[in-house]
């Protein structure tokens, strides 16, 4: 089975984008609206696709300057098809984008769980003793 990455989605595409969103939970609870929005406004957007069927199984995301700061959001491979390197595809098609590339500081949140695995691109817990603040409205 062949993999391909692309940046634009189809119509069919977003809505198993919504559909891989309900399926994580602290991603379940957004509407099918929210999710053409969030693809809309974020700076970079990359799905995983099955060649030969155009079937999506990964997308992530990413909100960036350019220049100063990249933040990683909603990396998510399809149930069945994880451990079969769509994770690695997606990390290294984001961090490898000509929006992020040069970009001095990427960052993203993660379960302490999945700490090993984004290590594994050279994310760190050290953050030069900044501390993550949330405003929740």
């Amino acid at each position: 089975m062949e993999f391909a990455v692309i940046e634009e989605f189809n119509d069919s595409q977003i809505q198993e984008i919504y559909f891989l969103f309900k399926n994580e939970w602290w991603t379940k609870k957004r509407e099918f609206s929210e999710v053409k929005e969030l693809i809309s406004n974020s700076g970079v957007i990359i799905g995983v696709i099955i060649n030969e069927t155009s079937e999506l199984v990964g997308f992530a995301r990413a909100i960036t300057d350019s220049l100063y700061r990249a933040f990683i959001f909603d990396v998510i491979t399809k149930q069945r098809y994880r451990k079969s390197g769509i994770g690695l595809l997606l990390m290294d098609s984001l961090l490898s984008h000509s929006k992020i590339v040069n970009v001095d500081r990427v960052e993203l949140y993660c379960p302490d769980s999945l700490i090993p695995y984004y290590e594994q691109f050279g994310f760190s817990t050290d953050v030069n003793g900044s501390t993550l603040m949330r405003l929740k409205k």
